[in-house]
Formats: C-alpha cells, structure tokens, sequence
C-alpha cells in the first residue's frame, strides 16, 4: 500500500484513495461490495477486531465478485484456528474460483503463539494471473531476490507445529483461551454490555455503554476498574464507540477483570 493510499484527510480520518467497506452490527460486521470497483480487496476472517467470522457462501458471493470485477482478494486467515462453526471456511480456497483471485496469508503468530518470531507464510496460487503476469512469479522472483527466509531455528520450531505432539498442545492452548472468550463474553452479556464476537475468534467486541467514545471508556475501565483494552477507534473510522477485549490471558485474570467491569 506504500505510496499509494493518497492523502490522508484528517476530518474523517481516511485516506483518499482506500476505499473503505464499514462493517457494523447493521451488516452483521461483514462488509457489503463497495460501490467502486477496487484492484485490491483486503479481508480479514475470524477477524481482528470485531471477532467476527463470515460463513462459506457469503465468502463465495466475494469471489465470484473479484473474479466478475478482476480483482485480487488480500484473505487474511491469521485465526483460522480457532473457528468453531461448522458454516465458516477455514481457508479461501474452499470457494469455487478462489485460486483465480485470492491470495491468502497465514500466520504462526496466532496459532502457535509464535508473535515474537514473526513467523507467517503466503499463499499465492499458480492459478491467479493479472493482465497477463502470474502473481505466484513474481512473488517468488521478489522472495527469491528481496529475502533470505525466516532463520533455521524459527523453521524448525513452524516444522514442530505440525507434529502429533505440537498439534495437540496447540488444539489445547487453543481451547483454553476459548473458554475465556466464552466466560468474558458471557459475563459481560449478562451484565448488561452489548457484546459481539468470541465464538470463532479470541476477541470479543464491545460496544461502549452510554455514547462513550472508545477513549474515554478506555480511560473510565482504567480509572475504576484497572483494566486495559483496545479502543475501537484505533481501528478506523468504524470503530468508534467500540472497544477490544482478548481473551489471550490466564483464566485467572480474565475472571479478575470481568469481576472488576461487572462491578462498575
């Protein structure tokens, strides 16, 4: 996007020439195809922040849009871990088309809990040619010129990922964080905040009570209840009035502060 995301206007906080697809619990907080016609579609599932997961035909309803309008779809699958539901596709490619018009990126980071390495790996398949250029060319030529690969060490521990012994302490670290986005979202549901997310992702979305703004419900969790979360609007203009919570904690403190929110 270097270079090319135009000025930034500061009145409505966006750059001139993204196009930006809000996604709100007016559309399920799955974007709608934006009216222009875009070269690159950039979408996020389970996603960050909203915790939110979009089910195989609506993503096969995005495909068959590239493909008609010849973009290219960025699927950014970092949590396909942790998807719970039997309706939510697990990689792009389960759609009919996607090969012609998807890349997808995965990362360790998420999975393994590998976000200090940096550890991730992209798919561009041979399949997806634009104008006339093959995007899997050219994304080799660029690795094979531009970088050097992540270090030995880093690889051996991705290789141990895919292990009897590392898929089942993944699977188990994995529901274990789970069970705290499921006790979070609950709790807080039952307290009365309107809550999204947490089913297929380790996220669970808040909507501010009382027309907070995500700063100043930021400041108000820290100030009286000496909790930190992510406000909303340090995602884009969507966010606002919004804010994140992550379940990636011991249970120990995701009951501690849940107790702490309830009581305010």
């Amino acid at each position: 996007m270097a270079g090319r995301t135009g000025v930034f206007l500061e009145d409505s906080e966006q750059w001139s020439d993204v196009i930006y697809m809000p996604c709100s619990k007016d559309n399920g907080f799955v974007p709608e195809f934006p009216k222009e016609d875009p070269d690159i579609i950039y979408l996020c599932f389970p996603n960050n922040p909203t915790g939110m997961a979009i089910t195989k035909d609506r993503l096969q309803e995005w495909v068959d849009y590239a493909n008609r309008i010849g973009a290219v779809i960025i699927y950014d699958a970092a949590y396909e871990a942790y998807i719970s539901e039997e309706n939510v596709p697990h990689s792009i490619y389960e759609c009919e088309g996607a090969k012609g018009c998807a890349i997808e990126l995965r990362s360790f980071s998420k999975n393994a809990g590998f976000t200090g390495v940096r550890l991730a790996f992209t798919v561009v398949p041979k399949e997806l040619v634009i104008g006339g250029a093959s995007l899997h060319d050219m994304w080799a030529r660029r690795h094979g010129t531009k970088y050097n690969g992540a270090p030995y060490i880093i690889q051996r521990a991705g290789e141990a990922v895919y292990s009897e012994a590392g898929k089942a302490q993944i699977k188990q670290q994995i529901a274990y964080y789970m069970n705290n986005a499921k006790t979070i979202k609950s709790g807080l549901a039952e307290a009365g905040f309107e809550v999204y997310g947490g089913v297929n992702s380790p996220y669970i979305w808040l909507h501010t009570p009382n027309n907070m703004t995500s700063w100043e419900f930021f400041d108000y969790l820290l100030e009286n209840a000496n909790v930190v979360g992510t406000p909303g609007s340090g995602f884009g203009p969507s966010g606002e009035h919004y804010f994140r919570l992550t379940a990636f904690g011991t249970h120990e403190n995701s009951l501690r502060a849940l107790e702490r929110i309830k009581a305010l």
